[in-house]
């Protein structure tokens, strides 16, 4: 994991309201959906340098508190979607990056977050402000987690 500087970004998408406790869950879960909705639609060309984001924002608290997920890009969309604008917001973001097969990095890139911060003396505090996922090719990601 590093630590950088960003600046802002704007990111347009599509997006739910969840918890982490109804993700556990396969009958409440609703973040899988909203990418497979978001795949169903938008054709990413990686190739020509689209990526795609998975913007947390708008917590209600903490990791056990509600949440919203936005799937999006940075890139001008089309389709069928209705879309709506996320800032991410310029400040400090703790990075973990890893590559594999999706789904399942995603899943282990967050257990080691969870698991990084559940110490009291982590030198390093969440903002619970607008964190990411920033998925650079179809089998490689990094999260960006706001620091105070």
């Amino acid at each position: 994991m590093k630590i950088l500087q960003l600046d802002e970004r704007q990111i347009q998408g599509i997006s739910i309201r969840t918890t982490n406790a109804d993700e556990m869950n396969p009958k409440s879960a609703r973040i899988a959906g909203l990418y497979q909705r978001f795949d169903e639609e938008v054709r990413v060309d990686y190739r020509a340098g689209e990526r795609v984001y998975g913007v947390y924002f708008d917590y209600e608290s903490d990791a056990t508190g509600e949440f919203s997920v936005l799937a999006g890009s940075e890139q001008a969309l089309s389709g069928s979607l209705e879309l709506e604008q996320i800032r991410i917001p310029a400040g400090r973001y703790m990075v973990f990056a890893a590559s594999g097969e999706m789904p399942q990095v995603v899943i282990d890139t967050w257990s080691r977050i969870w698991e990084y911060y559940a110490s009291d003396d982590v030198p390093y505090k969440r903002a619970y402000s607008v964190d990411f996922e920033y998925y650079k090719s179809p089998n490689e990601i990094e999260i960006y987690i706001a620091i105070l």
